[in-house]
């Protein structure tokens, strides 16, 4: 598969539905809502179910709701036949209003920011999921968490498992196992089935940790090192993964970490990208002996293997970071360590 020359090539590979998705989605019964789809995901996956359902010749309406601070995308998600519906998550009576779907994507979240304003992060991260659960009782829902609900570990345990204790540093991974809490809880009252995916880092060429590695080394600014060791999944992988998670039997687990493998190390990443862009490579202390690592390998026999590899989304990222291509402007601040974000 060639690199990507420009959004729209970006985009439609982003959103192109693999074959082993495809196997899988004739099995998704009824329609499909998102919620938070305006955010940095959200877009290509609902495109990728549009296109997904389209393929396989099963009729369903394909549902975005954001409230939708960006027109544009919402005039885009239209464009490809995604239906969509301005809706704030924290209105009670706006959120009682949305139509059933029989499947329900949770996207919605507050991280960046979050030191800033602490309570709009637990009642985005907590509150939230409340009101939805109760909306969709009927529903199966598919929320994503965070590795942030880990303590930081050596590279050397692989990343922590979905059995491992958790130990969430600072407020924001408080509340994001606030927010699997409120989910377990409501599933549990109402029984409905319930997947969370704690996410570690999805990536793909407009933003990401490796295209924060990238622009670092392409400016030649020193890389801090002290988390030296990181997880990226392919933003397609992990649309794929998570539309497959609808398809899940009933005793599948409960929580699924989505991460790809190897787990990376800073320092060797950023060399290859000072070679492939002819730049000198500047780093700032060493290596700490723990980062924030998830071990998705669990979760393969469940949702599928990433198909893109660490190699072609390095070359992918230097390509792009290289002709100056189109960022997003949202670092990913995956050397934060303390929690604050």
């Amino acid at each position: 598969m060639s690199a990507p020359r420009n959004v729209a090539e970006l985009e439609d590979q982003l959103s192109a539905p693999p074959v082993s998705l495809l196997e899988r989605f004739a099995s998704i019964d009824g329609d499909i809502m998102f919620l938070g789809v305006g955010g940095k995901m959200g877009p290509t996956m609902a495109r990728m179910a549009r296109r997904a359902a389209d393929e396989v010749g099963a009729p369903r309406r394909i549902i975005g709701v954001s409230r939708f601070s960006s027109p544009e995308t919402r005039r885009q998600l239209e464009a490809d036949g995604v239906e969509t519906i301005a809706c704030d998550l924290l209105d009670e009576a706006a959120v009682a209003q949305l139509p059933a779907a029989a499947n329900v994507v949770f996207m919605s979240g507050f991280k960046f920011g979050s030191a800033d304003n602490p309570a709009l992060t637990w009642a985005m991260n907590c509150y939230a999921p409340a009101t939805v659960s109760r909306r969709f009782r009927d529903s199966r829902i598919a929320a994503f968490s965070t590795g942030n609900v880990y303590p930081l570990c050596p590279p050397s345990s692989g990343g922590s498992r979905e059995d491992c204790p958790l130990d969430p540093i600072g407020e924001y991974a408080m509340t994001a196992l606030g927010r699997e809490r409120m989910f377990q809880y409501f599933a549990g009252e109402f029984g409905f089935p319930l997947t969370l995916l704690r996410l570690n880092y999805a990536t793909e060429l407009r933003y990401g940790v490796l295209v924060d590695i990238a622009v670092a080394v392409n400016a030649e600014t020193p890389l801090p090192l002290a988390t030296g060791y990181v997880n990226v999944v392919w933003l397609g992988d992990a649309n794929a993964m998570t539309l497959r998670a609808l398809a899940l039997d009933p005793d599948a687990p409960q929580v699924i970490n989505l991460a790809g493998e190897p787990i990376v190390s800073v320092r060797d990443v950023a060399l290859r990208f000072g070679e492939m862009l002819g730049k000198q490579v500047h780093f700032v202390g060493a290596e700490g002996e723990t980062a924030l690592l998830n071990d998705g390998r669990g979760g393969y026999s469940h949702l599928g293997h990433p198909e893109t590899d660490i190699d072609t989304m390095i070359e992918w990222t230097a390509d792009w970071v290289g002709r100056g291509g189109e960022r997003l402007g949202k670092p990913t601040h995956f050397e934060v360590r303390d929690g604050k974000f």
